[in-house]
């Protein structure tokens, strides 16, 4: 029997909380451009994940429920829009044919994040995993070109798929409402204690830059 929304998001936000007690706060350096996945994200929003939640901990959560509403859609796409899924399965055996595929089976804590950290001034990579990706793409045959007429037909039914993962969208945020009280618990338990301890440390930093053992230094003393 098929799982009705409330459950898979019940479940999405089950495994969300199983995973937050093993967050830990990035030591690396912070990305430039924001996430398109979670900057504005009504997922988010509905989950009461505002901008003070570090986003790790939001892209766990907003990538596990969004998979749900892909799901709901491809199953919409292949009941019917034979247009739009002829495209798409040309398009996933086009993928399957790429031997290097980096981006594929990751945790939902990485999917959708750029593959290479960001580039430092001056230093350039030897070899980025996005770039090896793009060439085992440009390897594999193009799709063949569409005519004007089926452009238009394709057009129109994946106007009919975003309606419709618009309406599953909606339905999904209701029900995280739902969720709110578990979700904040776990930001309160886990996530704030850290990010709290991260403040307290870089405060003291900048308030004793250097070591007092260190204060006779260079004195004579």
């Amino acid at each position: 029997m098929e799982r009705s929304l409330e459950t898979q998001v019940s479940q999405a936000v089950d495994a969300w909380l199983r995973w937050v007690p093993r967050w830990e706060p990035a030591t690396h350096r912070g990305r430039v451009a924001p996430c398109r996945r979670c900057l504005g994200s009504p997922i988010l929003s509905a989950a009461g994940l505002g901008s003070d939640v570090p986003h790790g901990v939001q892209h766990g959560l907003s990538t596990r429920v969004k998979t749900i509403v892909d799901h709901a859609v491809a199953e919409y796409t292949s009941r019917n829009l034979p247009l739009l899924q002829a495209e798409l399965d040309q398009q996933a055996a086009r993928n399957r044919a790429r031997g290097y595929r980096p981006a594929e089976g990751l945790a939902p804590e990485f999917e959708g994040l750029p593959l290479d950290p960001d580039p430092i001034p001056g230093q350039p990579f030897l070899f980025t995993l996005s770039g090896l990706a793009n060439e085992e793409e440009a390897q594999v045959p193009s799709l063949p070109p569409l005519s004007e007429d089926a452009k238009i037909a394709l057009r129109r039914e994946v106007a009919l798929a975003d309606e419709y993962a618009n309406l599953i969208g909606r339905e999904v945020c209701g029900i995280l409402l739902h969720h709110r009280l578990r979700i904040h618990a776990a930001i309160v338990e886990y996530v704030e204690p850290q990010v709290a301890a991260m403040l307290e440390e870089l405060s003291q930093a900048l308030d004793a830059p250097f070591d007092p053992r260190d204060a006779g230094d260079g004195l004579g003393l």
